[in-house]
């Protein structure tokens, strides 16, 4: 019971485990690797704005399988992230679409206009 209310208020319990397991996947990445994986981690929390937590935590576990075969197989980092790594990053980031924090806004901005012609009409 007391578990369910806790969920409610912070999110699912299992989805803040699994992100502790892929953090530590990440921050356990040989060098140059852990630095690459680490700074995109870090982008993609100021960048994705995902609410949704079973697709951040897709996210999230689908980076560090990539960097951990990166690291078993020697690939260089440029060959991952390419010339651009913003574009690289945002492509990524991009590949999960789930809810986002600008999606409230979007809403907003849109029923505003429809509210505004609706009372241009009259």
């Amino acid at each position: 019971m007391a578990a369910k209310w806790i969920e409610t208020l912070t999110g699912s319990l299992e989805q803040k485990k699994q992100y502790k397991q892929d953090k530590t996947r990440i921050d356990s990445l040989p060098e140059p690797y852990g630095s690459a994986a680490k700074a995109l981690h870090r982008y993609f929390m100021y960048y994705g704005g995902i609410t949704d937590g079973e697709t951040l935590i897709t996210m999230f576990g689908d980076l560090a399988d990539l960097w951990e075969r990166a690291a078993a197989d020697g690939t260089p980092v440029r060959e991952i992230v390419g010339d651009d790594p913003v574009e690289f990053a945002e492509t990524f980031a991009q590949a999960y679409t789930g809810k986002q924090w600008i999606d409230k806004e979007r809403a907003r901005l849109t029923k505003a206009i429809e509210d505004a012609e609706r009372k241009e009409q009259k």
